[in-house]
């Protein structure tokens, strides 16, 4: 199953292979390995406008095999507090960058 195709997960189409391509994410091993967090981070950080907390909570439901409006609450909650962080993370970084000194 590791070998297989990341699009052989339930929710992940074209746009989101797409996306996950651009990251070197092309099998169910990759996306496993580096897990659903960090694939975010990676994602939001290539499209921060166009990558919303839904595709966190899809790729963890994928990896979990269901859909993301059935992953547990706690889980959600856990998910929002790491995407809140790597948000604000974000923002930091951008604001460091033009910060004059």
């Amino acid at each position: 199953m590791n070998d297989a195709p990341v699009d052989s997960l339930p929710g992940i189409g074209p746009a989101t292979l797409a996306w996950l391509k651009e990251i070197d994410i092309s099998s169910v091993g990759d996306l496993r390995s580096i897990g659903s967090v960090e694939a975010y981070r990676r994602l939001k950080f290539m499209l921060p406008r166009r990558v919303s907390l839904n595709a966190l909570y899809a790729l963890e439901a994928a990896l979990r095999g269901c859909h993301w409006l059935d992953l547990p609450q706690d889980v959600k909650s856990a998910l929002q507090q790491q995407a809140k962080m790597i948000d604000e993370s974000f923002r930091r970084g951008a604001a460091a960058r033009c910060a004059i000194s």
